[in-house]
């Protein structure tokens, strides 16, 4: 069943628990990503950045989205428009059927970013569709990092209640330690969780933790085994997910965890049989995968079993 962004995200607002938001490229992920939800009986939020939407196409990305929430119509989903940049790209999305979408102006001044998320809530409002906005930088707390650095880079409280109050966003990726990709921290992992905590306190809405790849042991030792190199990356802890969760988070993005677990099953075919050219070969594996790693995220997060 699509429903609207804030459908899922206020219920786990008002309960305590975090929603997974999965992204994908293609339909064995977002078909992994149903399975698992199905087998978790948990909602989800699945997402399409525009470098996705331009390699899927945008009717793709809505039609397959719709097709499978058919298919699993007592799960509820939301399509979410990933790290839109423009208020075209989010207004675009909204018209080919997203019901949730992010404008990502964090890059900004404040009162651009201010400026541009209001005038995408203000009409993503009227269309039925909730907005999810970006404030602080993402890039990881390291050890040798100073007090003023540290608040240059990291969501202001202050300045994330002024932003929720006058741009009406419905949901709030406050930068605390995250970092995209897999390649996160130098030095041992820290996320500022008492900032989180003054965030979700000042603003009471929905949180969404960016940058939340957690690279498991056993996905990493899938993929280093069949030749993969990781170059000694490091996620975000599970215990630190949970505790961000407790602090106030409730929209967790993944995407990195599922790209390396897929692509471990992948290698893992390959190499094992060299005359191998059958696609399903490869990619039935990679869904398991998938779904092993979205089961455990789920029960992890709070959401499993929340249908």
């Amino acid at each position: 069943m699509l429903v609207v962004g804030n459908d899922i995200l206020h219920k786990a607002h008002q309960d305590g628990y975090g929603v997974g938001a999965f992204n994908f490229v293609n339909f064995e992920m977002l078909n992994a990503i149903f399975e698992a939800a199905n087998e978790a009986n948990s909602p989800i939020i699945v997402q399409a950045s525009e470098g996705a939407i331009k390699y899927m196409g945008i009717d793709v990305v809505v039609g397959m989205t719709k097709v499978m929430s058919k298919r699993y119509s007592h799960i509820p989903v939301s399509l979410h428009l990933d790290h839109g940049t423009t208020f075209e790209s989010c207004q675009k999305a909204i018209q080919a059927g997203f019901t949730s979408v992010m404008i990502d102006a964090s890059h900004h001044i404040f009162e651009e970013n201010l400026e541009l998320t209001a005038k995408v809530v203000k009409y993503a409002h009227q269309e039925g569709v909730s907005v999810e906005a970006e404030l602080g930088r993402l890039m990881g707390i390291e050890d040798n990092i100073s007090v003023d650095e540290k608040d240059a880079v990291l969501v202001n409280p202050k300045e994330a209640e002024v932003f929720v109050r006058e741009s009406k966003v419905d949901y709030l990726a406050p930068a605390i330690g995250t970092s995209h990709g897999a390649f996160k921290f130098k030095g041992e992992p820290k996320l500022d969780f008492e900032r989180l905590q003054e965030v979700k306190r000042l603003t009471n809405i929905p949180l969404v933790l960016h940058g939340a790849s957690a690279i498991p042991e056993y996905v990493r030792e899938a993929f280093l085994k069949t030749g993969g190199d990781l170059k000694g990356s490091k996620g975000v802890p599970f215990d630190f997910l949970q505790e961000a969760v407790k602090g106030g988070i409730n929209k967790v993005n993944t995407d990195t965890d599922l790209r390396i677990a897929f692509m471990a099953e992948v290698r893992r075919v390959a190499n094992e049989d060299k005359t191998q050219f059958d696609l399903r070969k490869f990619f039935a594996p990679g869904m398991e995968a998938i779904k092993k790693v979205i089961i455990e995220r789920m029960n992890l997060l709070g959401s499993a079993n929340k249908i």
